[in-house]
């Protein structure tokens, strides 16, 4: 699928506003509200478009880790494919030849970190080594660049303003939140009334729920799409070791980067990890002689090419 002006406009609305209405994508893009449904169901049948809600665990008192395992040749298919099922992964990757998986796991409690990290996964023969790295800080928490260049000022003047945050850095969930979470995990742009029909809510409690999950930083949405359908065929993930003192700055000017939609800092000896993602390899080369070797405080970079991905932002592949 190759994606059109109106279909890469309608991808940077749900960027800045994940729930937009039809109508609202409609009164931007000029189109009617019928084309705009029409367009968006398109998008998530052909170019991968989805549109989900996820708690922010850094708000929660959560820890998201980075794991990088490494298996004996023929051993990381299965071990990926039980990851995927895992409610706490988020992102599975078989990259470096099929025998190193790189995934993201978010953490609610010790016990929970620690039935993967002391009891799961040490008990597979076909794991040889696993590092875990947890993420301190995320330089890139807004939409990926790429995914923001379709609408002009006048139309970006007709959307509403982004959902101001109104509350300390902790929040906090209450019981009663989990299945509202869980259908706009299925779902993002899931419509309030669906909503409460599924888990018997009043369709009013539902929108200012969500509201105030939004306000308190608590709640955020990601949009994800199939990246080739932007021309990028190869995705990366960089571990780069940087001198402490200069961490922040390279981290800043790492997110700036136009091909990285994903930058954090973390614990160990790659202390700034990136998943960057590029037209093709010599793409990739110029990218690490030259935006990459500029970075200050790096004192080594590793590469790893992803060639499968099971799982993307909770979603099985």
């Amino acid at each position: 699928m190759i994606l059109d002006a109106v279909d890469r406009q309608i991808i940077h609305i749900l960027s800045i506003e994940p729930r937009a209405s039809f109508r609202t994508i409609a009164d931007v893009t000029g189109i009617s509200d019928q084309t705009a449904a029409r367009r968006y169901r398109r998008l998530c049948e052909s170019a991968g478009l989805r549109v989900l809600g996820v708690p922010e665990g850094s708000r929660l008192g959560w820890t998201d880790w980075l794991v990088r395992l490494q298996t004996t040749p023929g051993g990381a298919d299965s071990i990926a494919e039980a990851l995927a099922r895992r409610p706490d992964t988020r992102w599975v990757h078989l990259a470096s030849g099929g025998t190193e998986i790189i995934c993201t796991l978010q953490a609610r409690t010790e016990e929970q970190r620690d039935a993967l990290f002391l009891r799961g996964l040490p008990g597979s023969r076909r794991v040889v080594q696993i590092s875990a790295h947890s993420i301190l800080h995320n330089f890139t928490p807004g939409p990926w660049r790429q995914a923001t260049r379709a609408l002009s000022s006048e139309q970006l003047g007709k959307l509403p303003p982004p959902v101001r945050q109104d509350a300390p850095a902790r929040g906090h969930l209450l019981a009663e939140d989990e299945p509202l979470l869980a259908e706009l995990a299925r779902d993002g742009r899931t419509s309030n009334a669906a909503i409460a029909g599924a888990i018997h809510w009043h369709e009013s409690t539902v929108r200012r729920r969500i509201d105030e999950l939004r306000r308190s930083g608590v709640l955020y949405f990601e949009v994800d799409i199939d990246n080739r359908v932007l021309g990028l065929d190869m995705q990366v993930l960089l571990w780069l070791s940087v001198e402490p003192a200069r961490l922040e700055e390279a981290g800043n000017a790492l997110a700036a980067h136009p091909v990285v939609p994903f930058a954090a800092a973390t614990t160990g000896p790659a202390n700034l990890v990136a998943s960057a993602i590029f037209r093709d390899a010599r793409h990739l080369y110029d990218y690490l002689t030259g935006e990459l070797s500029a970075l200050p405080g790096v004192s080594s970079v590793q590469t790893a090419p992803v060639i499968r991905t099971l799982k993307r932002t909770g979603s099985i592949r």
